[in-house]
């Protein structure tokens, strides 16, 4: 975690957190649309992936403002 948190302060410092964080939402819509995209759309009979994929989309989500939330306390 530690590694973490100094590599998203790093980011901050730059300036360049905004970008990050709206690539990483954009890779977790992208995940989650693939996610819900296998399991609609295709005839996949283990639901291991599209769920994986999902819940993946939704950690990218989240994880980056909590982890700059994080790196401005410290």
């Amino acid at each position: 975690m530690d590694e973490a948190l100094e590599a998203v302060e790093v980011i901050a410092d730059s300036g360049l957190e905004g970008a990050f964080v709206w690539l990483l939402r954009l890779l977790g819509l992208l995940a989650i649309a693939g996610g819900l995209g296998l399991w609609l759309f295709t005839e996949m009979g283990l639901l291991v992936m599209p769920a994986l994929l999902v819940v993946v989309g939704v950690v990218l989500l989240v994880a980056p403002s909590v982890l700059l939330a994080l790196a401005e306390l410290t």
